[in-house]
């Protein structure tokens, strides 16, 4: 019980019918579609390592729903421990895939909806966290892979949900039944929503009561009727779709997805329905919902970085620089940049406490900090692995060029660098540090760092909200004897 194979977490995906269109197309099979498949094999890694006894401490937990164990994925917090095992498992993953691997934005999902149904219950008497819990307790039997989606269209950011010119740019209810409810709208920017199980709606932003339509939680399979997927297009992207070898795609097997997810008419049954216009909760379960995911970026993006300033570390010795001091000093840095996210995700994972409904949160204040950082240092991490990389990085021809009868041998012996290191080895490791700061990998480490878990303006607006400035003028007044006004 709980576990799924990563063999069988691909095969469990060919018997959906989910719709999914790429290049203005139908994708009929999107397991096997080149450049949909890396981003599947990054999930699969999350089953296979689960599967592996070395890691079961950080990879596994025991369900308090079950008491069996499961796939930290798909675990409700039960204490710091998990907490801070959840941030290590991301690095991990993130060192053996140099990509997103997709899951834990579902993850992060089940723990904000978690406590937000029970305070809700408490409220209005309603059994909303009890749906949840018989929801959870089929998740973690079938150990599936569930899409968190939360980010709408939005329209004009200037206007609530309720006074856009077109309703759909939120998703909203536009029926109640007896047995559900129908909702018509759409998420954006969905990490891997393609390689989902099911949709595990979240509202976007704090609502009111004109807008409590907005208001709505549920989980639907990602193959449900209305519902239409549109792949994310990625920086060179269609170097999958090239015959040959993989060099030019830096990454040979992982990568990461977004994909726009629309939803037409789509019904909902109510045991399925986990927020239903109670729109004063709609903010607390967004607000949870991003310390988490803020939480999360201090472990996905250092494992990422690990492999970046490896990537790095190679480049420079099969360039023949390895000894320079100044590429040493680069890459301490890098180091230290990356140690420094990682700090904070242990953190205020370490600082968590328990919410009223038993499950844990991290400290809200320190996840903001960690996210803010996680917008700016990556950035500094791919510009120096990058001056090491070197312009050839760019400029480099195609794998075919090397492999070409009439030019390849051109190629070999013009951009050999030490002459201990093969020149295709060479190109390889640039080819994965373009991945990893300019092309499809940069969509999960470079821009992802900057706007994924809301954009650097979000966190700065909750450190000022929970960094207790009133406090520290207290401090201040009370060291230098001022007396309150």
């Amino acid at each position: 019980m709980g576990f799924m194979t990563a063999q069988e977490y691909i095969e469990s995906l060919r018997k959906l019918k989910t719709v999914v269109y790429l290049f203005g197309e139908r994708v009929e099979n999107f397991v096997d579609h080149p450049v949909i498949r890396p981003s599947i094999n990054s999930v699969a890694m999350t089953y296979a390592l689960a599967q592996n006894p070395e890691y079961q401490e950080i990879m596994t937990a025991v369900s308090n729903l079950t008491g069996e164990r499961i796939n930290r994925f798909c675990h409700i917090h039960q204490s710091t421990e998990d907490l801070i095992n959840k941030v290590k498992m991301q690095r991990l993953l993130g060192e053996k895939t140099g990509a997103c691997f997709q899951r834990c934005v579902g993850m992060d999902a089940f723990n904000a909806i978690y406590s937000t149904t029970f305070e809700i219950d408490q409220k209005y008497g309603t059994v909303y966290h009890q749906r949840f819990c018989d929801y959870m307790k089929y998740v973690q039997e079938k150990d599936l892979t569930i899409d968190g989606a939360m980010t709408d269209p939005k329209g004009d950011r200037g206007l609530s949900p309720s006074r856009q010119e077109d309703p759909d740019l939120y998703l909203h209810i536009v029926e109640k039944r007896q047995d559900g409810i129908v909702v018509t709208g759409a998420k954006a920017h969905q990490t891997g929503a393609v390689n989902s199980h099911e949709q595990l709606i979240m509202p976007t932003i704090a609502m009111r009561e004109a807008d409590k339509a907005y208001a709505v939680s549920f989980a639907v399979p990602s193959d449900a009727k209305g519902i239409t997927m549109i792949y994310g297009r990625q920086s060179c992207d269609t170097r999958k779709l090239e015959e040959g070898g993989c060099m030019d795609c830096g990454n040979c097997k992982f990568g990461g997805q977004e994909a726009l997810v629309a939803f037409d008419r789509v019904f909902v049954p109510w045991e399925r329905v986990f927020l239903c216009e109670e729109y004063e909760f709609a903010g607390i379960m967004v607000e949870r919902f991003a310390g988490y995911h803020r939480q999360s970026y201090g472990g996905c993006k250092t494992g990422v970085g690990d492999v970046l300033i490896g990537a790095a570390a190679l480049a420079a010795e099969f360039n023949g620089v390895e000894k320079a001091a100044h590429i040493k000093d680069k890459l301490i840095e890098m180091m230290h940049l990356n140690e420094t996210l990682y700090c904070c995700g242990i953190a205020c994972s370490a600082e968590g406490k328990a919410t009223e409904s038993g499950n844990y949160q991290i400290d809200n204040l320190l996840a903001n900090v960690c996210k803010q950082n996680v917008t700016r240092f990556p950035y500094e991490i791919a510009r120096l692995a990058e001056d090491i990389a070197g312009g050839l990085m760019v400029t480099m021809p195609s794998e075919k060029d090397f492999n070409s009868p009439e030019v390849g041998a051109l190629c070999r012996k013009y951009f050999k660098g030490s002459s201990k290191v093969d020149v295709m080895d060479r190109m390889k490791v640039l080819r994965l540090i373009e991945n990893m700061t300019l092309g499809t990998a940069a969509v999960g480490y470079r821009t992802e760092s900057l706007h994924g878990a809301g954009s650097p303006q979000a966190q700065r607006i909750m450190i000022g909200r929970q960094g207790g400035l009133d406090e520290k003028k207290k401090l201040a007044r009370n060291i230098a004897g001022i007396m309150d006004i």
